[in-house]
Order: structure tokens, then C-alpha cells, then sequence
């Protein structure tokens, strides 16, 4: 958590008192002394994997090829390539699984 000087404006820094912590300015005479736990947690949210790729918009149109599908060993998968890492590396190969009730999704 970020605070700042009601005096001057300026971002206040920690410091540890003789008996507790208190918020204290560099630029002038202003201290607070902090008299409760402060704390401010905030979680963000993970995306999902195909907000990543596109959304699920990203597999629309795309190809198929004879991939077998590790989880259900259905012989095809759709797959679409995306450069992930600096160009001068290849690019990474996603697949999904073309049966409708497995989905399963993997990278190469």
C-alpha cells in the first residue's frame, strides 16, 4: 500500500519506531503513527488459457492434421501455430482434440 504526505504530497516511507511502526515523510516533519495492522490484499484473476490464445474464436477456421490425441487417442487434432517466444526460435505448435467429447488441448 501506497500513502502519501497530507503536508507535501510525497509517497511516506516505513519506519520502526521504539514502541511501533509508524509512516513518516523524507521532505518534512510529518509522522503517523500506525495503530492497527494494515493490510490490503488483492488477488488477480488467472486467464484461462484460450484468452490467451484468442479466445475461443482463436479455433475457429483452423486446420486439422493426424495428430493423435494423448488423453483419447482420437487419430486427429486441430492445430493452429503462434510465435510464443523470440523469433529467432520456431514457433509453438497448439492442438486440440477433434473429438467433441474429449477437447483435450496439449502444445508442441
Amino acid at each position: 500500500m501506497l500513502l502519501f504526505c497530507p503536508g507535501c504530497g510525497n509517497g511516506l516511507i516505513v519506519e520502526e519506531g521504539q514502541r511501533c511502526h509508524r509512516f513518516a515523510c523524507n521532505t518534512c516533519p510529518y509522522v503517523h503513527n500506525v495503530t492497527r495492522k494494515v493490510t490490503n490484499r488483492k488477488y488477480p484473476k488467472l486467464k484461462e488459457v484460450d484468452d490467451v490464445l484468442g479466445g475461443a474464436a482463436a479455433w475457429e477456421n483452423v486446420d486439422s492434421t493426424a495428430e493423435p490425441c494423448p488423453k483419447c487417442e482420437h487419430p486427429r487434432a486441430y492445430f493452429m501455430q503462434l510465435q510464443t517466444r523470440s523469433a529467432d526460435e520456431p514457433m509453438t505448435t497448439f492442438y486440440k482434440c477433434c473429438n467433441a467429447q474429449c477437447g483435450h488441448r496439449w502444445r508442441d
